[in-house]
Parts: structure tokens; C-alpha cells; sequence
């Protein structure tokens, strides 16, 4: 099996998979037309795209945590101007936690022992060993912070519109 040693996260992307237990340190990125193996944790992979964007998951979890006070399993806005928006399906540090692409989600279903399958907009879909309700719940937290977060943005643009940080000489 082939493995790349770096991926860049885009609005392409649907997961980031974790490793299973054996596998900890590799993770399958899942895009609209491909899937990938990378030879990085999912956390390490978010971090790095959080990171292209000019922050990184720490800095973006402190973030959604000022603006709609959620603690633990923190939805994160990669890039809010292109709708990056993740979530992790356990905690950041474990190995098996996955980054889902709210935006691309198009349904959740429940499965078998506990897991849950998510079939995203394309028709492709993954099953993972997390229950529907953390999975149910995950979506519409991260739906609530991008509502806030781009409520934030648009008051913004809305009421400073004319104001510019740097002017043109």
C-alpha cells in the first residue's frame, strides 16, 4: 500500500479518517473522487490545514470555544470563506478520532454495533464505530458555530464595509 507523507486538506475533501489501533499513525483522506493514505495522524493532518490558514487546531478550537461555548470535541472552521468546516468524531488526541466535512454531509444512518454510516452528497459513504447520537450531535453543533461564525462575519462586511485595515497609496 502506497503512502503519502503530507496531504493538504481542501474543499474537495470529505474525511480524514483515523488509524485503527494497529494503525495509529496513518490515516485515509477521503475527497470527491479519490481516497488517500497519509502517513500523519487525522488531528495532524487538520492542524496542518488549520495552520495554511494562518492559525492552528489549537488556536481554532480556543476560537469556537469563545464563540458558542462548546468544550469538548470541537467543530473547527479551517476556512470559513470556502466552508471548511470539520468536526472530530472523539477527542482530538486519540488516534481514532476522524474529521468529518460538515458541508459535504448528506445524510447519517445507524448501523450495526454502535457505528454510524455517513453518506455524503457524492453517494459515497463511510461507517464508522461511533454512535448515531455523537454523530448527530457533532452535525448540528458544528451547524450552530457556522451560524454564529458567519453571523460574526457578515455583521462585519455589513457595518465596516467601507473601512480598510491597509489603504492603497
Amino acid at each position: 500500500m502506497m503512502y503519502e507523507t503530507h496531504y493538504e486538506v481542501t474543499p474537495l475533501t470529505l474525511a480524514v479518517i483515523g488509524g485503527d489501533k494497529g494503525n495509529r499513525f496513518s490515516s485515509r483522506v477521503l475527497e470527491e473522487e479519490e481516497v488517500i493514505q497519509v502517513k500523519q495522524p487525522a488531528s495532524k493532518i487538520i492542524d496542518l490545514a488549520c495552520k495554511f490558514f494562518g492559525s492552528s487546531l489549537r488556536g481554532r478550537q480556543e476560537g469556537t470555544k469563545d464563540i458558542c461555548n462548546i468544550t469538548h470535541k470541537v467543530p473547527v472552521s479551517i476556512d470559513p470563506s470556502s466552508g471548511m468546516y470539520f468536526f472530530p468524531t472523539a477527542s482530538p488526541n486519540s488516534p481514532q478520532c476522524s474529521w468529518i466535512a460538515h458541508s459535504h454531509i448528506d445524510r447519517i444512518s445507524k448501523a450495526a454495533n454502535q457505528s454510524t454510516e455517513i453518506i455524503f452528497k457524492n453517494g459515497n459513504s463511510i461507517t464508522l464505530p461511533v454512535s448515531h447520537g455523537i454523530i448527530l450531535n457533532q452535525i448540528q453543533r458544528t451547524a450552530q458555530f457556522r451560524y454564529l461564525l458567519d453571523h460574526r462575519i457578515k455583521y462585519l462586511w455589513k457595518n465596516n464595509a467601507d473601512v480598510v485595515a491597509e489603504p492603497f497609496v
